[in-house]
Formats: C-alpha cells, structure tokens, sequence
C-alpha cells in the first residue's frame, strides 16, 4: 500500500441506545452495513476498506458478504477511538471514518474529503456538507447543521438552527453529513485530547477539534444521506433503497 493511499475504516458497534442491532436489520437481503461498505467499494480515491467492530456477529457479518473486518478492543467510549486503533496498523497518509449506520452516503462524497486532504497538506480533517432549505429539518436537535468561513474552513457545528436568522427569514443552510477524513498522524492523537466543553454540551465530537485550535475542511456536495440513529430512520432509508432498486432495473 502507498503513503499516498486512503484507508476507509468503517467503525461498527453492534449495540446502540436508540436502535439495538440496526447494522444487522436486512434491508433488499443485505445488512444495513453492507450498504455503507458498497458505497466505499465504488469510491475512487480509495486504497483499502475495513471495518473496525466490537463484536463477533459483525465481524461475521461483514465477513459473510465478502468485506474485511477487525475486532477492537472493547473499552473505546467513540467511533474515532476505535478506528484509532485499527488506523495505527496501516502504513497510510489518510484515513477516511465512513459510519456504518450511512448507507445512503454517496461514493464521490468519499472522494471529495479524500481529494482536499491530498490537494492542501495544511488540511488534518475534513468533512461534508450539503446545502439544504427544510425549516422543519433545520429546527431537528438530530440533523447537525456547521456554518463555514469564505474558505470552506468550518466555524462551528450545532444541532441548533445556526445560522440563526434575527429577523425570521428562511434562508438555506448548509446540514452537516457524517463522514471524516483525516491525516493519519492527526487521527492517531485526536483521541488522546481531552473531550471538549462545547463538544460536551452538544455532544458532537468534531468540535473538540475546533476547541483544541485544529482547523476542519467542509467540502459542499449535492449528495444528501441519511443517517440511522432511530428505527423511524430505518424505515426512510429503507424505502429510499428499494426505491432506488426498483429504478435501477428498470433504468
């Protein structure tokens, strides 16, 4: 493998609060996981995909269509700690944190925070955002909206409407999506800083980042995804992708 090659390292929890087991609910005949880990398969700029899990019934999963899978240690309280460890057995300049619970993450997405982290060496993370007008999406605590400078250098990350409009105009924002690329060596110690007071209080990790004077890229895209955090979730996505089936063989 080239320094010059991105790792995608899928970090894949089999319990979660809201939703048990929602990487293995079946959607088409395939894992909610396995979808995301397809999504990463068509990206370009891509040298290698793992999926970095915590219990054997991913590990069997992912093996099961054919994906590569490491189990981690246990104890990791984040996604980011846990492709920390597997990032640290990869001899590679970037790591790209692809959710497992993102199965509509589109491949060029990938592409795009890979292609900005090669291009600018004073870039250590970058991530996406897509360009939205939903008020009732905007005033939703669950969808991560980030404000950025004339640069594309992000400002801030909140689940509240920022940027906040005084005289109550609707106007476009821009909704954060869930995916990370990062420089190795910049990965490799982001879990070892101490967690944030604002990442604390809006419980969204990136902002430790910001709070610690670590500048993160926001790329634009057209592609919107959808992240599964509740069974309702499930259900959009689910019908999205049989959606997206049905017109793919009649196409």
């Amino acid at each position: 493998m080239s320094r010059q090659e991105a790792v995608c390292i899928i970090p894949a929890r089999l319990e979660s609060t809201r939703f048990p087991r929602k990487l293995l609910q079946v959607i088409e005949g395939k894992p909610l996981l396995q979808f995301a880990y397809e999504s990463a398969k068509r990206a370009k700029r891509l040298g290698h995909i793992v999926v970095a899990c915590d219990h054997e019934l991913i590990k069997d999963s992912v093996q099961s269509f054919g994906g590569e899978a490491i189990l981690t240690a246990p104890h990791h309280t984040s996604g980011t700690e846990r492709i920390a460890e597997v990032a640290s057995g990869f001899a590679c300049e970037f790591i790209v944190n692809l959710q497992g619970d993102e199965p509509l993450m589109h491949s060029s997405v990938i592409d795009q925070i890979v292609e900005v982290l090669q291009s600018d060496s004073s870039c250590v993370m970058s991530t996406a955002c897509v360009l939205k007008n939903d008020p009732e999406e905007f005033l939703n605590p669950n969808v991560v909206k980030v404000t950025r400078d004339q640069n594309g250098w992000a400002l801030y990350f909140s689940r509240s409407p920022i940027p906040y409009d005084r005289d109550q105009r609707a106007h476009p924002y821009f909704k954060h999506l869930g995916i990370y690329g990062y420089r190795r060596e910049f990965l490799l110690q982001f879990p070892k800083l101490p967690p944030s007071t604002l990442e604390q209080r809006e419980k969204l990790e990136q902002l430790r980042a910001l709070e610690n004077g670590y500048r993160i890229k926001v790329v634009e895209t057209v592609h919107d995804s959808i992240g599964v955090d509740t069974e309702e979730d499930f259900q959009i996505v689910r019908k999205r992708l049989a959606s997206d089936r049905i017109g793919a063989r009649s196409a």
